[in-house]
């Protein structure tokens, strides 16, 4: 198996020891790993046999808490950079990151940004190359709901995709 994987199966074992009221909690963490996230999370809470809405609020709460210190540390580490030496030229990952920022702005970055790379990672490249923080902790926060929300209604079966 591969490590997420592991980690994933973890976080149910642990859910299934514990007591009922400390469940949301391993959800809250679970959301907080990247590659994991909220929506990650709550399929665990579900599974783990929480209440849907309750997964899905600790897993998104748990990604959004986790996002949020990374975008703090991230632009005051950005801050403290700019101030004392001069910017080194960018990798090819931050190259390509450049591209769809710059194609997709903000937005687009933060709503597409999960299908490629954690959400940890997308706020730590737009606080990076200067966005401000308050705009990247909305639209990362409007992120981790709506594709927390999109699926856990899909677990659900609330949303229903037929081919």
């Amino acid at each position: 198996m591969n490590p997420v994987a592991d980690l994933i199966l973890g976080f149910q074992n642990l859910i299934a020891q514990l007591p009922e009221w400390v469940q949301p909690l391993i959800v809250f963490l679970a959301g907080a790993v990247p590659f994991i996230e909220g929506e990650g999370a709550a399929v665990i809470g579900i599974v783990g046999g929480i209440n849907p809405v309750v997964s899905a609020l600790a897993g998104a709460l748990g990604n959004f808490a986790a996002v949020a210190i990374v975008i703090f540390a991230g632009a005051g580490i950005r801050a403290l950079m700019t101030r004392s030496k001069p910017v080194k030229p960018r990798s090819a990952r931050m190259e390509k990151f450049q591209r769809a920022f710059n194609r997709y702005g903000v937005v687009g970055v933060s709503l597409l940004g999960p299908l490629l790379l954690p959400t940890h990672f997308t706020a730590a490249a737009l606080v990076g190359v200067g966005v401000p923080k308050g705009r990247v902790l909305l639209w990362q926060g409007v992120a981790i709901v709506l594709w927390t929300t999109a699926v856990t209604l899909f677990l659900t079966g609330v949303i229903a995709v037929t081919l």
